[in-house]
This record gives structure tokens, sequence and C-alpha cells, in this order.
């Protein structure tokens, strides 16, 4: 799960990076569910995908330790 900020810049909350459908930025970032649900952040859509990865890398660093 990843971090992020509402646009209001108070309420932050994680999301399930498997379950984003697309990032699109209009100017503000719209994080698009696969629920159908949409989310606008604060954070650009560089920032959310760098977090992604970095959540994935930790995942994929766990698995490679267990082996």
């Amino acid at each position: 799960m990843i971090m992020v900020t509402r646009i209001n810049k108070v309420e932050r909350f994680y999301i399930n990076e498997e379950l984003i459908e697309f990032i699109e930025e209009t100017p503000d970032t719209v994080i698009s569910m696969e629920s159908g649900k949409k989310v606008v952040v604060m954070e650009n859509a560089g920032t959310v995908i760098d977090r992604i990865i970095q959540e994935k890398r930790k995942l994929y660093r766990y698995w490679d330790e267990k082996e």
C-alpha cells in the first residue's frame, strides 16, 4: 500500500497500488481505481509511480530473501 495526500493537504491515507487502473494529471492528479472510484491527490503522477515502484521493490526483495 502507498501513502497519498488528499488535495486538501490534510488527510493522508493509504491505497492499494494493485487496484490502481490509471493515473491522470488534469492538472490535479486523479487516481482511478479498478472499482471506478476516483481519488484526487496532492502528489504528482511521477511521485505516485515512484512510491509504487518502491513498494514493489520491497515486496520482491522480501520474496528473494525467502527463497
